[in-house]
């Protein structure tokens, strides 16, 4: 058995950080009620979880595997942070709100196909993207209702001002496509988000530090000005999803708007934390968003099953510290992380950093404590793992070329604002040339993806029932 009888344990004040403000830990919540829970910290923090997210599963060997989600709110409950935010058990997004991005023939199939009757199905599968990444599984539509709806309710609350800070650990789920899946990734709730800010802000950033590229976030917005895309992710044309070289840029008036950080494999601390910040503070002062999503794809932490990085958890939440010093309103999202153990500990750390309150180094006891084993710490050591490829030089004409698409922006776009758009589908519609010119200019890497459906890698799936992700629950 573990040490359970030995891990009740003092804060560690003297836990290591990267600015010289005061270290801070994130956790979640388990059991959530819809009243307002007293919040401790300058901003006002809202965080939205569905107890059943956890419960959903997408196949025996599938990476994917939402159990991380309660695995993050017991180390919350048990870190005590969710008295430092105010608690929300969101609502299910209905079919309207999902259909706004979604094609409903798309969305018909979603709700109607389950195990047992996929077979009738089959000749769909192929069109919508479903299969091995995307498989058919119990309770499938009402799992992606309950992220996007989340999502949707965090992104209400900062537009009407009764948040500062919303997070939904459940979303972040990038890839999903308007009509189809991809990526383990079924609706996009990130786009859903996007577009509620947007009924009320004039410009929203969107920034990604997954480890894969934002493909579905960048193609959703490749054509407007105001939602500015950043993505930090790995890139050599092959690696999922092929898309996020450094020139894809966006398209007619959306030209420039997406920006990509394409890294190599074995990237360091010191480097991501340099280049996401001085890229990240140009890239504000340049668009001037009034609200800020943050997709937190742990999968760029160090040990991941999919991942190749060496990011510790410090560096991850370094990230969204130097995000949440901007002051704006914004929406943190999940998003990949596949080593589970290591995702619950990265997310707690970082809702404690969004929080402003330091946790001890030590976890406290909580049900799951067994995933931690055997140093049963929030900051494990995760560095070093993989071959850094990434050069000094690579890092410095990489930030150069970056900062350089910046200087074609000329300052943020003016826009003229409608009381609230009726209707966000239009922000879709463009005619047939418009059309083209997307697709020309964001199909880049769309051979790769398509050359990889249906094939198994090696580092995807596992059959180890010692691997302490997999034990059971």
């Amino acid at each position: 058995m573990s040490r359970r009888s030995t891990l009740r344990h003092q804060p560690d004040s003297a836990t290591a950080t990267f600015s010289t403000r005061s270290n801070s830990l994130a956790t979640t919540k388990n059991s959530i009620a819809t009243k307002r829970v007293g919040n401790h910290s300058n901003d006002i923090v809202a965080y939205f979880h569905d107890e059943q997210v956890g419960n959903y599963h997408y196949g025996e060997r599938h990476p994917m595997k939402p159990h991380r989600l309660t695995l993050t709110n017991h180390l919350v409950i048990s870190y005590d942070l969710h008295k430092k935010m105010e608690i929300f058990q969101p609502r299910r997004a209905t079919d309207e709100e999902i259909m706004s991005f979604h094609a409903p023939d798309y969305i018909d199939f979603l709700k109607k196909v389950t195990p047992e009757n996929m077979n009738t199905f089959s000749k769909v599968f192929s069109r919508f993207n479903v299969g091995d990444d995307c498989p058919v599984f119990d309770g499938m539509f009402d799992f992606c209702k309950i992220y996007s709806g989340a999502t949707i309710d965090a992104a209400r609350k900062l537009t009407n001002g009764s948040a500062d800070i919303s997070i939904n650990w459940s979303g972040g789920l990038h890839h999903a496509k308007r009509v189809e899946a991809s990526g383990f990734c079924y609706v996009n709730d990130i786009v859903l988000g996007i577009f509620e800010l947007l009924t009320h802000h004039p410009r929203v950033l969107y920034v990604d530090i997954d480890i894969h590229h934002g493909d579905g976030v960048q193609e959703a917005f490749y054509t407007t000005d105001r939602v500015m895309t950043v993505s930090f992710h790995k890139y050599n044309g092959d690696f999922f999803p092929g898309t996020g070289d450094i020139d894809e840029v966006g398209s007619g008036i959306g030209k420039h708007y997406s920006l990509n950080v394409p890294l190599k494999d074995g990237i360091d601390d010191e480097s991501y934390i340099y280049l996401f910040k001085s890229v990240m503070e140009a890239v504000i002062n340049s668009f001037r968003p009034s609200a800020i999503v943050l997709q937190c794809g742990a999968d760029s932490l160090g040990c991941d099953r999919l991942g190749c990085f060496n990011l510790s958890i410090k560096a991850h939440g370094e990230c969204v510290r130097f995000i949440k010093d901007f002051k704006l309103p914004l929406l943190v999202l999940g998003g990949g992380g596949y080593t589970i153990r290591n995702v619950a500990r990265c997310w707690t750390y970082e809702t404690s950093i969004l929080v402003d309150h330091e946790v001890s180094n030590d976890l406290p006891y909580n049900e799951y404590i067994d995933f931690f084993q055997p140093d049963y710490k929030l900051h494990p050591h995760l560095s070093g793992k993989v071959e850094n490829m990434n050069t000094k030089q690579y890092i410095r004409n990489l930030r150069i070329r970056v900062l350089e698409h910046l200087r074609f922006l000329n300052g943020a776009p003016s826009v003229q604002m409608q009381e609230i758009p009726p209707d966000m589908q239009g922000f879709l519609d463009m005619n047939e040339e418009e059309e083209a010119e997307r697709m020309a200019d964001s199909a880049k890497g769309k051979e790769t993806k398509e050359g990889r459906r249906g094939r198994e890698h090696d580092n995807e799936f596992y059959d180890n029932e010692q691997d302490v992700d997999d034990m059971e629950i």
